[in-house]
């Protein structure tokens, strides 16, 4: 019988987590049960094994555990994911830092990095990107790497540029600078390669590092006027969700801001603590 999500007993599913935890540098024994459970039965229908034979396997082959770690992070993101979202960053947050002489950004789980380059495109049209730093972080090293490339697959991704027309198209003249900016601007498209390639002026600006939001601290050392988070806590069960928060809020300045994806929201003792606007959180 094939593996299923329903033949991965809870008791199971934590052992085998706490044998990830003793035998790695990750730690997943906080995230959601049910979501893990739907990854690994994908990784054991993918490899033809049940849950016994896959710890024995990652416990005897290093290599093997870190794709086992990367296939159980999530790594789904496109250029100006949810328009709404940002068309609201573009018209009523970022305008909020036009007096700033610095902006500094941290896109916390930025995966392969169409996020990076959304909010930077949108700084761009601003006039805000040249004061602007901007720090970007995954658990995950290659999606990093994809990430500072700026290098993605056209016919996969073929929504960017419907995404992209959506939020561009009614910019602001009393905030932009430059007006509606063909794509061109930002990013080419080879239609015959199959590639989408963010131009050298985007991606040159990040500072990307390897960062662990369920054990590590602020690794890049500095406070943030804006955190954003999209789809990653909601894989976070309730106490890390909590922790996650802390950090966030602990490194953010008076009157900053965290961006939680659609599906996502701040419960319990952090409540207090921020005022929200649509999946704007400000710190109070």
């Amino acid at each position: 019988m094939s593996p299923s999500e329903q033949e991965i007993r809870d008791e199971d599913l934590k052992d085998f987590l706490l044998t990830i935890k003793r035998h790695s540098p990750y730690d997943f024994t906080e995230y959601s049960l049910k979501s893990l459970k739907r990854r690994l039965s994908k990784i054991l229908l993918e490899n033809k094994l049940n849950l016994s034979q896959l710890e024995k396997e990652i416990l005897h082959n290093t290599d093997f555990m870190e794709k086992v770690v990367k296939s159980i992070t999530v790594n789904t993101t496109e250029l100006f994911r949810d328009p709404q979202t940002w068309m609201h960053l573009r018209d009523e947050i970022l305008p909020k830092f036009a007096s700033s002489k610095k902006i500094n950004i941290w896109h916390a789980g930025c995966s392969t990095g169409q996020e990076v380059y959304s909010m930077m495109i949108l700084l761009e049209e601003l006039g805000l990107l040249e004061k602007s730093e901007v720090f970007a972080s995954d658990i995950n090293s290659d999606v990093l790497e994809t990430a500072r490339a700026g290098r993605y697959k056209f016919r996969f991704n073929q929504a960017y540029i419907e995404n992209y027309n959506l939020v561009m198209e009614h910019v602001p003249d009393k905030t932009s600078q430059h007006g509606k900016a063909h794509h061109e601007k930002f990013f080419t498209v080879d239609k015959v390669a199959d590639v989408i390639q963010m131009k050298p002026f985007l991606t040159e600006k990040p500072v990307y590092k390897k960062i662990d939001l369920v054990k590590d601290e602020n690794l890049f050392h500095v406070k943030f006027d804006l955190i954003v988070c999209r789809n990653v806590i909601i894989y976070f069960n309730y106490e890390l969700q909590n922790k996650v928060f802390n950090l966030f809020y602990n490194n953010l300045y008076e009157d900053g801001c965290l961006v939680l994806g659609v599906h996502e929201s701040i419960l319990g003792p952090f409540t207090a603590n921020f005022s929200k606007k649509k999946q704007a959180y400000f710190k109070k």
